[in-house]
């Protein structure tokens, strides 16, 4: 294995004129590799390495040495220069990268709240039945129901409300209007509030859905108050806001088998690339699958 891996390494320096440092580095990763292989097996050789061989040692890297997926990344970049090159002596009929998928760049996950939790603040909620602790709970299940946004949210009147078809009507970006269902549980909560509002204020128009104890259609600062002050009784992640109510509804339609095209449809995404966000997988479950699926677990 040394021959081929100083004749690479020559390479690299006399034809490709790379810098001591790169070659250093993928001296390094060969190393690295050759040495994992080896303790599968002594007997290992370059040419005998397969596509499984490779998996093996990522999954390696990333569960034992908790590497990030740049750093395995690099590393798999410099096997594929290196099995190029011996493909190119003809010392390899196959090259095993050509079968290796790398790892995806981690994206920074979303914060959202557990059901568990939901339940649990929502059965809180409904020990106030004044105008508005109706008001405020029935804003986090508007959120938590139907992952709409909070400018959406802002923006709904009583004319956005079906509560036959039990469906509501929103204003997403770039003024794109989309309809989402909403259960039972739901509509009777709308019409619990719009019934005590109604009573409380003694109005017969509003400006908006949702609106203070004086009758002025409520503001941003206000309705991130209202859900960080309630989010704060369950949970203590760091982010509190109405976003993390929207990502709380992806997160529990995906844990309860919603495709995703539906939930971007929802959700009003315009690519379903952003709604793959929310597929987030611990790594333990991760691990069980490469357990379960690989003919060398």
């Amino acid at each position: 294995m040394e021959m081929w891996t100083d004749s690479f390494l020559e390479y690299l320096k006399s034809e490709r004129n790379d810098s001591s440092l790169t070659v250093e580095a993928y001296a390094k990763d060969l190393a690295e590799f050759q040495n994992f292989l080896e303790e599968q097996d002594p007997d290992s050789r370059w040419g005998a390495v397969e596509a499984a061989d490779v998996r093996e040692w990522v999954i390696y890297m990333l569960d034992e040495q908790r590497m990030s997926s740049s750093s395995v990344n690099r590393k798999l970049s410099a096997l594929r220069t290196f099995y190029k090159y011996l493909r190119r002596m003809g010392w390899v009929s196959i090259n095993p990268m050509e079968k290796v998928v790398a790892p995806k760049k981690k994206r920074p996950l979303p914060y959202f709240v557990r059901e568990k939790d939901m339940d649990k603040l929502l059965e809180i909620s409904n020990e106030d039945r004044s105008f508005k602790g109706i008001r405020d709970r029935l804003i986090l299940m508007m959120f938590y129901e139907t992952g709409i946004r909070r400018a959406e949210l802002l923006g709904m009147t009583d004319s956005s409300v079906d509560l036959k078809a039990q469906q509501v009507k929103v204003t997403g970006k770039r003024n794109k209007q989309r309809i989402i269902p909403f259960g039972e549980e739901l509509g009777s909560e709308i019409e619990a509030y719009m019934s005590v509002r109604d009573e409380t204020l003694g109005l017969k128009t509003y400006q908006a859905l949702f609106v203070t104890e004086k009758g002025n259609a409520m503001t941003e600062s206000q309705v991130t108050k209202v859900v960080k002050d309630n989010l704060s009784k369950v949970t203590t992640i760091k982010k509190r806001s109405p976003h993390v109510l929207r990502h709380s509804f992806a997160t529990a339609m995906l844990n309860n088998h919603a495709d995703l095209t539906s939930i971007q449809k929802l959700l009003g995404h315009e690519s379903v690339a952003t709604t793959e966000i929310y597929t987030h997988v611990s790594f333990e479950e991760l691990k069980n699958v490469y357990k379960n699926a690989h003919p060398r677990k």
